[in-house]
């Protein structure tokens, strides 16, 4: 598959070392600062592609997309979703989050909640969090050893795998963000009592793990960015740039899909009384 320039810049690539350090949070890929004061007309613009191709692929409905989004808490997953989506068609997007499995997800192998939740034909499915939450999550809170761990890899590889034999095009994006920008997005949260209920004393948690959380990432990252399905990081620290770059990287893909309309050719004459 022929990369664009914006997916070549922000991808991971596949079989190389790779370390979230080596990304800058608070970078602008393909923008500069004095850019945001002009961004909110061109995302307009952006939007109105994004909508066609989408209503294309729903029209074609022979394929699907699957948009997997990973971050940190307070990384821009729901405000990310919120805002490049916005204007779409909602009948052919579906949003799926995955939070700590059920009871009934729990009995079950990790990837079973994954499958029945996979966008259908025509579909953009959205992952806000995903299978990735049992191979890092996981690990670090060790529910899981590395052996184990080193298992799931191989599974999410095979199965990204059938995804894409089977028309599904998988995006995997992580948000990535610095820990100061964490701490200042936590505080927002706690001083805004509008916001207030988004925080969780789990979250501290988590936090005190940076570290560890970070090489966690960073190794199923370079574990699973295949040729096929590809990580793509992106710097997040800015919420405008962010955008701007998930909303590339949708575009530039749906683009590579080029879903068509289908041919309809015998209603050619018909004329309604």
């Amino acid at each position: 598959m022929t990369l664009s320039h914006s997916e070549r810049h922000l991808r991971v690539p596949s079989g190389k070392p790779f370390h979230l350090n080596d990304v800058d949070p608070s970078a602008t890929p393909g923008l500069r600062k004095k850019d945001r004061a002009t961004i909110g007309a061109t995302l307009e613009e952006l939007h109105e592609q994004l909508s066609e191709l989408q209503e294309r692929l729903w029209a074609e409905h022979s394929r699907s997309m699957l948009l997997v989004l990973q971050a940190l808490d307070s990384g821009g997953k729901d405000g990310s979703i919120r805002r490049v989506f916005k204007g779409v068609n909602p009948q052919g997007v579906r949003v799926t989050g995955f939070r700590q499995p059920t009871p009934i997800e729990a009995s079950h192998d990790f990837l079973w909640r994954i499958n029945i939740a996979l966008p259908a034909k025509g579909e953009i499915g959205i992952f806000n969090r995903s299978h990735y939450e049992d191979v890092v999550a996981a690990f670090v809170s060790k529910e899981i050893d590395d052996k184990e761990r080193q298992r799931r890899f191989q599974e999410i590889r095979h199965f990204e795998n059938y995804l894409d034999r089977n028309h599904i095009d998988v995006v995997k994006v992580f948000l990535h963000i610095s820990k100061d920008e964490q701490r200042k997005r936590f505080q927002e949260r706690i001083d805004d009592p509008k916001k207030r209920w988004k925080f969780s004393s789990t979250d501290l948690d988590t936090r005190r793990r940076w570290d560890e959380y970070q090489d966690a990432y960073s190794q199923a990252i370079a574990a699973t960015s295949t040729d096929e399905s590809p990580w793509f990081v992106i710097p997040a620290n800015h919420r405008w740039s962010r955008d701007f770059s998930i909303m590339k990287l949708l575009l530039d893909r749906l683009e590579l899909m080029n879903p068509q309309y289908p041919v309809v050719t015998d209603l050619t004459g018909t004329v309604i009384d």
